[in-house]
């Protein structure tokens, strides 16, 4: 199979998933629609350069991360965007009630280097591991970085009632579930 067909197979695959990061990164739909385009125009001119295609994910994930802060160096690039503009392309189970504006806002606020490992653990699903090797820096770092970024969420969003069918008391506390002994922290 030729670098085209496999390339194809990993928009394919990939794509969904690589708009959602691209979305939380930016909050525009526009700009994540460009970024995750980019990222596969950048995959297609440097196929060479992916050594290992178990570890595609990875890769288009530090394409588009490298995309995105070398956007973000240039003083016209602006987020604009809400959660709630996303169009649901798959349906999931809402965590808690709250305003999607403001966690995105709340997102917005938080510097780069702790906005990837919190978009990339909770939004898509990452493993300590695999956001460790995705910003090239140590498991620990990352732990790190989550607990910063969680603490700084916390601190933002505000408690809500506690909903009967939800186990959430607020819309921080989906924030507060997941330990190091999470399933993905393999």
């Amino acid at each position: 199979m030729d670098h085209r067909a496999k390339l194809a197979d990993l928009v394919e695959q990939y794509y969904a998933l690589l708009y959602r990061y691209a979305y939380r990164l930016t909050g525009s739909e526009a700009d994540a629609e460009d970024l995750t385009q980019q990222t596969f125009l950048t995959a297609q001119a440097r196929w060479e350069q992916l050594r290992d295609e178990t570890k595609a994910k990875s890769w288009l994930f530090t394409i588009a991360r490298n995309a995105f802060l070398k956007e973000l160096r240039t003083p016209a690039f602006q987020c604009t965007a809400f959660l709630d503009e996303l169009p649901d392309r798959h349906p999931q189970t809402q965590i808690a009630d709250f305003d999607g504006e403001q966690l995105q806002n709340v997102l917005n606020d938080l510097p780069e280097e702790f906005r990837s490992p919190i978009i990339l653990f909770y939004f898509q699903d990452f493993s300590y591991r695999e956001i460790a090797e995705h910003m090239d820096v140590p498991v620990g770092t990352v732990m790190s970085r989550l607990a910063r970024a969680k603490a700084h969420l916390r601190e933002r969003l505000p408690a809500r009632e506690a909903v009967v069918a939800e186990p959430w008391t607020s819309a921080a506390a989906a924030f507060d579930c997941w330990t190091p002994q999470d399933s993905r922290a393999e």
